[in-house]
């Protein structure tokens, strides 16, 4: 039996996507802006209501330990931008992305990415597979936007691996 490319990268992220939901579903309102650390990347609310992460234009060294809050804005924008870049909409800047508050509403979101995501995976086909990258790769003609999706589902495995520990850890410690 052959599995297509498009049908194995679809196996590949509902396998990743079935190990977040199981940490997802464990997450209490607590764990979202634990601070595993002292140096460590958060979310802020601002005096308008707002959301804001840290950010750095530069990766500093050492590397700050992010909250789940802020691996969870950090996954809203890249997938969003990869959503925009892959159906052809003008890409949103990091800056309007913005952590919607509260866990609830971090996870909700998420999954309607995840939604949006599956309708791509389902009706992508293997010359749409075989086009130019348009993110994160723009320009380089070796990269395809199967190198996009295959992209996502690692970027994506390392994110929920990163929310998996920070979650087991909290609660390690409580």
């Amino acid at each position: 039996m052959s599995t297509s490319r498009r049908e194995l990268l679809r196996w590949q992220f509902d396998l990743t996507w079935s190990l977040f939901e199981f940490h997802l579903d464990r997450l209490q309102p607590d764990d979202f802006l634990w601070q595993p650390a002292g140096l460590c990347w958060t979310v802020h609310e601002r005096t308008d209501g707002l959301w804001t992460p840290d950010w750095d234009e530069t990766e500093p060294d050492p590397i700050p330990v992010p909250t789940i809050a802020w691996v969870m804005w950090h996954i809203e924008w890249w997938w969003t931008v990869t959503l925009d870049h892959v159906q052809g909409r003008t890409p949103r800047d990091r800056t309007e992305i913005r952590w919607p508050g509260s866990g609830e509403a971090s996870i909700a979101r998420l999954r309607d990415l995840h939604d949006e995501w599956v309708v791509v995976l389902d009706t992508t086909t293997d010359e749409h597979l075989d086009s130019p990258a348009p993110f994160p790769w723009q320009g380089d003609p070796d990269m395809t936007v199967a190198h996009t999706v295959a992209w996502v589902d690692v970027e994506l495995t390392k994110n929920v691996a990163e929310i998996g520990q920070l979650r087991l850890l909290r609660h390690a410690r409580t």
